[in-house]
């Protein structure tokens, strides 16, 4: 009976490992997808037809705006700005349920303001939907549709990269969304890093490999016409992708406007962070229930890699939660030794499988790509001085320290044992040699990150340390994530708005 119950625990132990591998190599492959994507994204090709391309295409820019009265005359008099015929664009602004000025200030500033009573129907789905067909029937046809949020600040070619994409061919088109307000806290700096980053890496990577960039809720334009045939219908909280999945389901792609740039405001503290993101993952959810398996029957019936992308971009919240859970399994692994795959294992079995000194620069190349990875791309896309990047590559050189302060205690046989007992390095007997531990890691890290702060802090007390700690700050804003998925998953039916509060003005002079 003994020998029944042992065998059986090994056969479920074996099963449950097995189990695991196949959740960790489908995780790693997904990795790996988004990774080759991103690396498409580092090139830039430097298009001039735009600038020479003379205007036809007619527009209507449709702002919507919710007790926006704060900001909704900078939004105006910047769409009114634009180095763009006047005759072929006009400026409408949906007050939607407003209970303060906004439609007022709005009028002041020369928008043409459609105010919305519907109080159970709110959100900017429905707002935006309201306002579709009521330019459906004016007399003025427009060739195309941009939307705008009431807390934009958009920049003069907008609408010149616009027409030039539409007259390619592009039935719908994003612009870069990016941040007015960048150096308020570590929050508005966390969430400029995210858009910087997925911009370039992810919107630019997928627009290289052509396939379908993604929607962004604003700063985006869409064929009047091909609207009318598809019908808007996007009243979820996350419209902008529901619509992309709808796009795409009906043989389009979005086009990637990379210059046509739109400064959104991002919030200012932590709890409204939380709540417009939970709402973000709120609507992810609700998208990925009604649109994943309709993407992938119609990516492997008509073989589309374009569907298949966009199928594996609604899984977001899923996969967030997958790569917290691959990362558990990690440090669940560095304690208990278990022998399942994990990826920081493959690099270290790739980099330490060899105690040459070949193997070991090849492993402190690898960990300073890694940390550069991010400040790489800002110094890319200009949002990142050369002084400051600078700063973050001597940062980088832990790696070497770190290494360099690992191999004097590894080869010191007196170290070596210290290291082992006290679970600052774990031994692989098969391989023959010993890799430093969760616990060394972390250890070593703060130490060099408090002396690196109080080196920083004498040179230069305010604007590089402030970034510098905003940047080590960002590694918490992108933990936040996984609590923030959770929520939202678990109430992804609840279709309640997040209102985020503006305080303060900001004109385009100020962000360009």
């Amino acid at each position: 009976m003994k020998e029944f119950i042992s065998m059986m625990g090994e056969f479920v132990y074996n099963f449950v490992i097995c189990g695991i591998n196949v959740f960790q190599v489908s995780v790693i492959i997904l990795t790996m997808y988004y990774l080759i994507i991103s690396l498409f994204g580092f090139y830039k090709k430097e298009d001039k037809e735009a600038e020479n391309c003379k205007p036809e295409k007619k527009f209507a820019l449709l702002v919507a705006a919710h007790n926006e009265e704060m900001v909704i005359g900078k939004i105006v008099d910047s769409l009114k700005e634009l180095d763009y015929p006047k005759d072929l664009y006009d400026i409408f602004v949906i007050a939607d349920n407003c209970t303060d000025k906004t439609a007022e200030i709005a009028r002041k500033h020369g928008g043409n303001v459609y105010e919305r009573n519907v109080s159970d129907k709110r959100g900017k789905g429905y707002a935006l939907e309201w306002m579709f067909a009521r330019v459906f029937k004016m007399d003025t046809k427009y060739d195309a549709i941009a939307i705008f949020d009431a807390d934009n600040l958009v920049s003069k070619n907008f609408l010149n990269e616009m027409n030039y994409k539409l007259l390619k061919g592009y039935k719908v088109v994003q612009g870069y969304i990016d941040s007015k307000n960048p150096d308020d806290s570590w929050i508005t700096q966390s969430y400029s890093i995210s858009f910087w980053t997925a911009n370039r890496l992810f919107q630019l990577g997928r627009s290289n490999l052509g396939l379908s960039s993604q929607i962004g809720g604003t700063g985006f334009c869409m064929d009047t016409e091909t609207l009318k045939k598809l019908g808007w219908g996007s009243t979820c909280l996350t419209e902008d992708l529901e619509f992309t999945c709808k796009l795409v389901l009906n043989g389009h792609k979005v086009g990637w406007a990379h210059n046509a740039i739109v400064y959104d405001e991002k919030p200012l503290t932590l709890k409204q962070s939380w709540n417009q993101r939970k709402r973000w993952m709120q609507g992810f959810a609700d998208v990925f229930s009604r649109f994943f398996v309709r993407l992938m029957k119609r990516a492997v019936k008509e073989r589309s890699f374009i569907t298949l992308d966009c199928a594996l971009y609604t899984m977001q919240p899923y996969f967030t939660l997958f790569m917290a859970a691959s990362a558990v399994i990690s440090l669940i692994k560095s304690f208990s030794g278990i022998d399942v795959i994990t990826l920081d294992g493959i690099f270290r079995d790739i980099f330490y499988s060899s105690q040459s000194s070949y193997s070991q620069y090849a492993w402190m190349i690898f960990s300073i790509g890694q940390f550069l990875f991010t400040p790489i791309v800002m110094l890319l896309e200009t949002k990142l001085s050369k002084k400051m990047f600078g700063v973050f590559a001597l940062y980088s050189l832990n790696a070497v320290v770190f290494s360099e302060i690992f191999r004097y205690l590894r080869d010191n046989g007196k170290y070596k044992e210290f290291l082992i007992t006290h679970h600052l390095a774990i031994e692989n007997v098969n391989k023959g040699y010993i890799i430093p531990s969760i616990e060394y890691t972390v250890l070593i890290t703060i130490i060099y990150i408090m002396m690196f702060v109080i080196i920083i802090g004498m040179i230069d007390r305010r604007y590089s340390l402030k970034i510098f700690i905003w940047y080590m700050l960002f590694s918490i804003y992108t933990l936040t994530w996984i609590p923030i998925t959770v929520q939202g998953i678990l109430n992804k039916d609840k279709k309640e708005w997040s209102h985020t509060k503006h305080i303060r003005q900001i004109s385009i002079q100020e962000v360009e």
